[in-house]
């Protein structure tokens, strides 16, 4: 049974916090992937509810090491969670605890990559980039603070979790449903006006039939502005889908492209 005398101070929580930032993907590999990195975040707290070198630390640490595997950004709302009750109810929970890991641990992980890896950098990461191309420095300044936000926010849901227990799986479901559709929505329209911004991208070449000359990139544009970017990006969508095909595969395929067709006069910027 857990020590009642053996409450989790801030000190605690910095600690947590300290480790999560630095060392959560330490020791990460293919058959547990974030289970070793997650154990050592709390070892420390574990030795706290549990004492040292007992049956019950020694069975949390097992439970602990075991297959995780979320988002980074919001991994700590799971740790909170699972030291409250682990703070109350002891070894007793070990079940809830896998139960709460195992459910949470893919949830956390859409929402977190979708808003933290992917939406906030993409919003954020145009502004900078479109200030850099024209000479503001204001852009580097506002990634800064974008990221810097973020690590603020890493560090307060810790607590937050803690405090709020179990009952913030339920009161928040439909909250993080829906802000995840919100998101979901409004990166698709950012990545829409990315590729009409930032893919500067025509067609310089002007056939002539007889005494008619043909300008493609206006007839184009008279179709629909900015076709032919957009073109270009779902062609790069549909390559990623292919198998054995990666990222950076793509980036080398449009660039000698980009360099060849620039280089035979049919496109430029």
């Amino acid at each position: 049974m857990t020590n009642s005398n053996n409450k989790l101070t801030k000190k605690d929580f910095k600690q947590i916090n300290i480790r999560n930032l630095f060392a959560i993907q330490w020791g990460w590999n293919y058959e547990r992937m974030q289970g070793s990195g997650y154990l050592y975040t709390i070892l420390p707290q574990l030795r706290k509810i549990y004492g040292d070198d007992t049956p019950e630390l020694k069975e949390m640490m097992k439970t602990h090491s075991q297959f995780f595997n979320t988002s980074n950004f919001v991994n700590t709302l799971i740790t909170g969670i699972n030291l409250a009750i682990e703070e109350k109810e002891g070894i007793q929970a070990k079940e809830t605890v896998q139960g709460l890991k195992v459910g949470l641990m893919g949830p956390m992980a859409a929402i977190g990559d979708s808003l933290f890896g992917s939406l906030i950098p993409t919003i954020f990461g145009a502004l900078a980039a479109a200030m850099a191309i024209a000479g503001n420095p204001l852009g580097c300044i506002i990634w800064m603070i974008a990221q810097f936000v973020i690590v603020v926010f890493r560090w307060k849901q810790l607590e937050f979790a803690y405090k709020e227990g179990v009952t913030l799986v339920t009161t928040m479901q439909n909250k993080l449903n829906a802000l995840t559709n919100a998101a979901t929505l409004l990166g698709v329209f950012m990545v829409g006006g990315l590729v009409a911004t930032m893919v500067n991208v025509n067609i310089s070449l002007v056939p002539q039939i007889g005494n008619v000359t043909i300008n493609i990139q206006n007839t184009l544009d008279m179709i629909l502005p900015r076709i032919f970017p957009a073109a270009i990006v779902f062609s790069v969508y549909k390559l990623l889908g292919k198998k054995k095909m990666t990222s950076t595969k793509a980036i080398f395929i449009v660039l000698v492209v980009s360099i060849a067709l620039s280089a035979l006069g049919i496109i430029s910027k």
